[in-house]
């Protein structure tokens, strides 16, 4: 196979690669994507679909190996393991903008796979795995609505930066990760420090220019080497079944679409659903199908038609579910401090999606650290998790740790409230905040960081500003829509769009767009962010009316932590041979000390007399020796000319025999002895630091005092 190469221009001297017909020849589609020397290889394959399956079965996978920066794995066994985080996020940001371009009905197996094979720690591999995973299916022969282009965006003193480096991103007010085709925009996702809605809006125009570009390339490889596409086999509902399930829901779903309690809904939709099966089902039965698969297809029918109803009921009516227009909120509730002994705690609710938000402080000791083989930061001391039970939905299942989705909206919801998080500098604890779901019925991502706000409020953390964040869908037809905020569980699942935006009062700071159809404006998209931005400040006034700022203290049951500053050069002596003064302090004080180089001494600890009494042996052992201060020291040993004594820890000078008393000593050992403890005067230190003490110095002084 002939090997074919493209090149996009970015602009700036910076360009992508393109190569195909080299690498995983025998799979659907490969290519490899190029920028500086990272390379990431992307290949697609498909299979027939599984027999009874009744939904897209799309695998994505993202990986990345430590060898491609030429490093070697830890751990025992050499190998690399389960998915990183990060794997698990670019996995999922390459899955979503491919998904809505693919054929509907079309239930065929189909598995991108992506492997970082280079990585020069400068160029983030993300964006090329979105790309790659593009061009892989646009040259196979597998069905697809493509190509689309992904690239990130950053700006920098103004100007914005197609796929900036992990330097330039640094200093990005904005992380924008785009995907779409020509003029619409089919995913977002990232954050920003604290930006307009202009800022964004022109930031996805920028991108939109450069999509073009690689939109043109992809084409010519199409041209140069795509394979034909074959033709799918599309599951539909039989004609019959479709149109009887019509009629007999006619009429009977108009208060079903009134329901807002999802509980509510589904229960009145089972019921008709059941008794439509029982009068109509029999008669649907043919020597081709079953009686299994007439109630399966009049199951997906009858789904279509509340679907088709729902959405015209919003787009006509202007009236949702639950009885509120276009731009209305369901009711919020805010509380904090709901649990007693945590360090932070806060519940939020609006409607019937709760989330439960725990904060937790701890030391420098607690940051989380990873292995950044593709380059960028190696840790961060602000983590927020977020967990997604069975119960939330009322439903039983499997119960297992954190999925793909729970990676996801955590990430999602951590980069929102990070940009408000105060520096280790200002505020030197690690903070974790854990969102514990209480009830899901739409957004819960972004009821977990208005929660997470609330209780990091509460614990006492100095944030800059409230973050909030809520969703705005859409219903589309033809060319009327209706964009709807505050979407309910329903009109997420029925609905084309997902689109959350979090942020302050100041600006955005985190977003994310998920489409079911194939790309909106971003006209379309500049007017939803308007209208989110309206909704966002109303919600941060329910908040601020529950907790107007941070708590002046700490909770008692949080650590406390006490900074000093040390001299650089005592850091040894703190330190001790083989760390047997540091761990000697720690063992009898039971504290945590991180000691830095430019000699801030941080110590922790949940009990302030523990750090009290670690402060006192630290500085007994860092204090400086001052001239004209009597000590108590130790004899440590005896020579014939006087004897040497330790005043402060690692520090020891000489008491001559002439200054052991105010009469003539003959012998220093009639005097004192090894080991005794006597109080001496540090009468001078010399050019070279040697002390000179003085016991009848000190004796003098304290008989007149």
């Amino acid at each position: 196979m002939a090997i074919h190469n493209v090149t996009v221009d970015l602009g700036g001297s910076r360009s992508i690669e393109i190569e195909t017909g080299k690498m995983a020849l025998l799979a659907s589609g490969s290519v490899t994507i190029r920028m500086g020397d990272t390379i990431v290889m992307v290949a697609a394959c498909s299979a027939d679909p599984r027999p009874g399956l009744d939904f897209f079965p799309l695998q994505v996978d993202y990986r990345e190996k430590f060898s491609a920066a030429g490093r070697m794995p830890g751990g025992y066994f050499k190998r690399e393991g389960r998915p990183s985080e990060k794997e698990i996020l670019t996995a999922r940001m390459t899955d979503r903008p491919l998904r809505p371009l693919f054929p509907e009905g079309f239930y065929d197996d189909v598995q991108i796979q992506a492997l970082l094979l280079s990585a020069d720690l400068e160029n983030d591999p993300d964006v090329l795995s979105i790309l790659g995973a593009s061009v892989a299916l646009a040259i196979s022969d597998i069905p697809f609505g493509g190509p689309i282009g992904a690239l990130r965006v950053g700006r920098v003193d103004g100007e914005f930066i197609a796929n900036p480096t992990h330097e330039q991103m640094e200093v990005s007010e904005i992380d924008l990760v785009y995907a779409g085709i020509e003029d619409k925009t089919i995913m977002i996702e990232g954050g920003g420090n604290e930006i307009s809605e202009e800022v964004l809006r022109d930031a996805l125009s920028f991108a939109n220019d450069i999509v073009k570009k690689q939109i043109a390339a992809q084409l010519e490889l199409v041209a140069a080497c795509g394979k034909a596409k074959y033709t799918p086999s599309l599951k539909s509902i039989p004609e019959d079944i479709s149109a009887a399930v019509k009629q007999a829901a006619q009429g009977r779903l108009d208060n079903i679409t009134e329901l807002g309690s999802r509980e509510e809904r589904q229960v009145a939709l089972d019921a008709v659903l059941a008794d439509i099966v029982e009068q109509i089902g029999e008669s649907l039965v043919t020597e081709d199908r079953d009686e299994d698969d007439v109630k399966g297809h009049m199951k997906a029918a009858f789904s279509n038609e509340f679907t088709e109803r729902m959405r015209d009921t919003i787009l006509e009516d202007k009236k949702r579910m639950d009885g509120r227009d276009e731009k209305s909120l369901r009711p919020i509730t805010s509380e904090v401090s709901v649990l007693p002994r945590v360090h932070g705690s806060a519940m939020f609710a609006r409607g019937e999606t709760q989330a439960l938000v725990i904060t937790t402080l701890g030391s420098s000791k607690d940051v989380q650290g990873f292995d950044a083989i593709s380059g960028g930061p190696n840790s961060k001391n602000f983590l927020l998790h977020y967990n997604f039970p069975n119960y939330s939905v009322g439903e039983t299942g499997r119960i297992m740790g954190p999925g793909r989705r729970e990676v996801g909206h955590g990430n999602l919801a951590e980069r929102s409230v990070e940009k408000v998080i105060p520096s280790m500098e200002d505020f030197p604890y690690t903070i974790r905040c854990v969102s514990e779901v209480m009830g899901s019925n739409g957004s819960t991502s972004m009821a977990s960081i208005c929660g997470a706000v609330l209780s990091l409020m509460d614990a006492g953390v100095p944030i800059k500003a409230p973050v909030a964040g809520i969703s705005c869908g859409l219903i589309q037809k033809g060319d009327d829509y209706v964009m709807i905020t505050d979407i309910l569980g329903a009109e997420d699942h029925y609905g084309d769009m997902d689109f959350k935006i979090a942020g302050t009062r100041e600006g955005i700071t985190g977003y994310q767009l998920d489409l079911k159809i194939a790309g909106i404006s971003i006209d379309m998209m500049y007017e939803a962010m308007l209208q989110i931005k309206t909704s966002r400040m109303e919600i941060i006034d329910n908040m601020e009316a529950c907790i107007a700022a941070p708590r002046e203290e700490l909770s008692e049951w949080a650590p406390q932590i006490k900074s000093i500053t040390i001299n650089p050069e005592k850091i040894g002596a703190l330190i001790g041979p083989g760390g047997s003064m540091i761990k000697s302090i720690t063992a009898e004080t039971e504290v945590q000390i991180d000691i830095q180089d430019d000699g801030t001494v941080k110590i922790f600890s949940n009990n302030k007399a523990n750090i009290e009494a670690a402060l006192q042996l630290i500085g007994a052992v860092v204090a400086e020796a001052e001239v004209g201060k009597i000590y108590r020291a130790t004899v440590k040993s005896i020579k014939d000319f006087g004897c040497f004594c330790e005043i402060l820890p690692g520090q020891e000078g000489l008491c001559h025999i002439s200054e052991l008393a105010n009469y003539r000593v003959n012998e220093v050992s009639d005097v004192v002895s090894e080991g005794e403890k006597i109080t001496v005067k540090l009468l001078e230190i010399d050019d070279r630091g040697r002390l000179r003490l003085s016991r009848k110095a000190a004796m003098d002084e304290l008989d007149e005092s």
